[in-house]
């Protein structure tokens, strides 16, 4: 069994407002479960415009600590970004595998976000009613009907996208400098300077970023 997990937050930097779960268990979407958490910071008016959870919806919610333990017992925690999810969460007692890393390593070169994703694959599922994207409970069905898809082109095991979650994996796209926001190969093409600049002044940089740049400038 796989539980996929979803967070929802006050702002990039954490303060969870929601958080969801749903298993996968035999190509299955199984177990769907949802709370509402008291955040604690202010939710910023960038995250409510995305998630329409208001101050009043989660004032009298329990916090995260007291609702995360009905989120314990599978062995394996799936997100998609799992990275962001694991930060923002007290900690899980099991191993994390991301949607958005294996999603890179299967299909390079297109758009990772999860609904590009599901859109791209033409994936289909039974999303819950009176939800939407950017809802915690209505993003672990898209990235559970991902997990399945990935799991039924590659043939991984848990262990298997364990440990590719682990690894590095090339950057797309910039998300900082003058460049934010463009593919990283299409400025690999134009500007290739700036990548050497990059790698040769940059004094810390993530591991993606350090192979991104060595894989583009050919020195891998």
């Amino acid at each position: 069994m796989l539980r996929v997990i979803d967070t929802e937050t006050c702002d990039l930097q954490g303060g969870i407002v929601e958080i969801a779960s749903v298993d996968v268990v035999d190509g299955q979407i199984v177990n769907p479960m949802s709370h509402l958490v008291r955040p604690d910071r202010p939710i910023s008016s960038q995250a409510m415009a995305i998630h329409r959870i208001t101050e009043s919806m989660v004032a009298n919610q329990p916090w995260i600590e007291e609702i995360v333990p009905n989120y314990y017992g599978s062995n394996w925690y799936v997100a998609h970004n799992a990275s962001f999810d694991r930060r923002v969460l007290p900690e899980m007692p099991g191993e994390w595998i991301c949607t958005m890393k294996l999603a890179r390593r299967l299909w390079p070169g297109i758009k990772y976000s999860n609904m590009a994703l599901y859109k791209s694959r033409k994936l289909s599922v039974q999303t819950p009613p009176g939800l939407h994207h950017h809802r915690a409970l209505y993003d672990c069905y898209i990235t559970a009907a991902l997990l399945i898809d990935i799991m039924q082109v590659s043939g991984w095991t848990a262990d298997e996208m364990v440990t590719i979650t682990g690894r590095p994996a090339l950057l797309t796209t910039f998300t900082f400098g003058k460049y934010r926001g463009k593919p990283v190969a299409e400025i690999a093409d134009r500007d290739p300077g700036y990548l050497r600049w990059l790698f040769n002044n940059l004094e810390r940089m993530s591991p993606e970023l350090r192979l991104t740049l060595k894989h583009y400038l050919g020195e891998e």
